[in-house]
């Protein structure tokens, strides 16, 4: 004989559950958005127009580029464990990754070159909104990442609060 769970039961199970099992939809959101910067920037460097890229700027896409990536690792870990500061640094990564389209993409895209008295641009239209995209894609999978982490974290601690007021 089956016994029907109500729609309240399945609820305090699925809380319950929470406590036991991993955030796992934000960290793989975090690990995808990873990806999806990891094909922007080899996009991005291994356009070679000149001397243009050999700049300042690219240095310091690179160094962004290794700081987002650790972070995004650091906080796809955090988030598994339910911890709300991480989801805060997916928002602010998301928000650093929407900002840089506006740096060196819309710059290269903009940009020419001459070589031997013949103009060519850095960036062409079609590498550019690929670039556009991946960055983007990589945002959205951030922001939804942080959001998902931070509702979980915090759906999680107030039942954890409600178990310690029953036992009091």
């Amino acid at each position: 004989m089956s016994q029907v769970i109500s729609p309240a039961e399945q609820k305090q199970i699925r809380l319950d559950r929470m406590r036991y099992t991993k955030n796992t939809l934000s960290s793989r959101l975090t690990l995808l958005a990873i990806v999806f910067n990891v094909l922007y920037f080899v996009s991005i460097y291994s356009t070679d127009v000149g001397s243009w890229y050999y700049t300042f700027l690219i240095g310091i896409s690179i160094v962004y580029n290794l700081v987002f990536m650790l972070m995004a690792f650091l906080a796809s870990e955090g988030v598994k464990s339910y911890r709300i500061g991480y989801a805060w640094l997916l928002l602010a990564l998301s928000a650093g990754q929407i900002i840089r389209i506006f740096i060196l993409p819309l710059q290269a895209y903009t940009a020419t070159v001459t070589i031997s008295k013949v103009t060519y641009p850095v960036m062409q239209t079609p590498q550019f909104i690929y670039v556009v995209v991946m960055l983007i894609l990589s945002a959205v999978c951030c922001l939804i990442a942080g959001i998902a982490g931070i509702k979980r974290s915090l759906t999680l601690k107030n039942y954890t609060a409600s178990l310690s007021e029953k036992a009091a």
